[in-house]
């Protein structure tokens, strides 16, 4: 019997992360290959096999459009492929909103009902559904499935999504989603797998990248998350501001005189570590810089983190586990000190050599909350909803 083969794609706002796996047994996926397209002014095909070994790494044609970069990497995976069968490919979507809870085979009618979603992720949904248009038209026969960020948040209380708005307005969709959920899906799924005990901890996920959030985890689902109505809320990001009063934001518009899509650019593009530092909104570029206006983005971003842990450790009603993930989470050890360092009075101890050694627990062993890095892999899940979609 031929087999079969499932391409995952994690969509970003110059990038498209991407992996092969196939269809091992009836349970477990094999990684295949690892990679990404990179959209920017010279766009780049890279991926790597399960072992690390460099498979591809070329340059694109520059003048040519986004799509005609997507129909070269689907060449290429097809050619890796060779005589095994291409399933589906299986996409990360943003926003689900209130209709997608679950993954979908995206249709026509299905990719217009998200389409309609795009008011309440205007900047990421239209990232989302462009390779989905884009194979769509390349190859129609292809199947494709949605998974959506904000659906592993379903289970979280009414009382904690509602907004104190007029009620009319949580009718019409208007309460906080949350986000990064195929993210935390998989770091819940890791801690189960290591231990049942371990999964039942009161833990806060931390998934600290260019786009920022934390999840309480209880039994491992989400019962509160620090993103919102919007991918904007909460912490401090890259470019993104968190949460925010929205005062400020009626000033811009009464008093300052601001558009509305100049407000928006500046929220989503301009604010954050970008708006703090004046100089990046890359975490790696301001740690290796001088400059205090660095230092001070850095130190506004641990301490906002810090300040949404402990609510969640509210709703948590304590805090046994800690989890850092996502580029930031794994990769830095200066932020997760600075955090670690702001929840001491919750019993977290770090230890200084494990963390900067990224070791997968960081915490002492008097430490009352077990901290840990473990990288994630959004990849995985696309591919895991992917293959339940299909039903094989």
């Amino acid at each position: 019997m031929m087999r079969q083969s499932i391409l995952a794609l994690n969509a970003g706002s110059s990038s498209i992360k991407f992996a092969l796996y196939d269809l091992a047994s009836s349970q477990d996926l094999q990684l295949v290959s690892r990679g990404t397209l990179d959209l920017g002014d010279v766009p780049t095909l890279r991926a790597k096999a399960a072992d690390g070994a460099m498979q591809c790494d070329r340059q694109l044609a520059a003048d040519k459009p986004p799509d005609a970069a997507i129909g070269e990497m689907l060449n290429w995976v097809q050619g890796e492929i060779g005589e095994r069968n291409l399933l589906c490919a299986g996409h990360r979507i943003v926003h689900g909103g209130s209709e997608f809870i679950e993954p979908v085979q995206l249709t026509p009618a299905t990719i217009e009902a998200i389409d309609r979603l795009t008011p309440l992720a205007p900047l990421h949904q239209p990232r989302s559904l462009a390779p989905v248009r884009a194979i769509a038209a390349l190859q129609p026969e292809l199947p494709q499935v949605g998974c959506f960020d904000t659906a592993f948040h379903q289970t979280i209380d009414p009382l904690v999504r509602r907004f104190a708005l007029p009620r009319q307005y949580e009718e019409q969709g208007l309460r906080r989603y949350g986000f990064h959920g195929l993210s935390y899906e998989y770091i819940a799924g890791r801690l189960g797998e290591m231990s049942p005990t371990l999964a039942a901890k009161r833990t806060i996920v931390a998934h600290l990248g260019n786009g920022a959030s934390l999840c309480a985890l209880q039994q491992g689902k989400s019962i509160d998350t620090t993103m919102g109505f919007s991918a904007l809320d909460g912490l401090v990001m890259g470019t993104r501001c968190g949460a925010i009063d929205p005062g400020v934001l009626l000033y811009f518009l009464l008093e300052r005189g601001i558009a509305a899509e100049e407000l928006q650019t500046m929220l989503y593009e301009k604010s954050g570590l970008l708006g703090i530092s004046g100089i990046s909104g890359d975490m790696r570029t301001l740690e290796a810089s001088n400059n205090p206006r660095a230092r001070e983005a850095m130190a506004l971003f641990a301490f906002r983190a810090a300040r949404e842990a402990a609510a969640l450790a509210n709703t948590l009603g304590g805090l046994e586990c800690l989890v850092f993930t996502a580029g930031i989470g794994e990769r830095s050890s200066f932020i997760r000190k600075a955090i670690c360092e702001r929840l001491a009075w919750l019993g977290v101890v770090i230890d200084g050599p494990s963390n900067e050694a990224h070791a997968e627990i960081i915490s002492r062993p008097e430490s009352k909350v077990t901290v840990r890095v473990i990288a994630t892999d959004e990849e995985k899940i696309i591919a895991r909803h992917s293959r339940m979609v299909m039903q094989v």
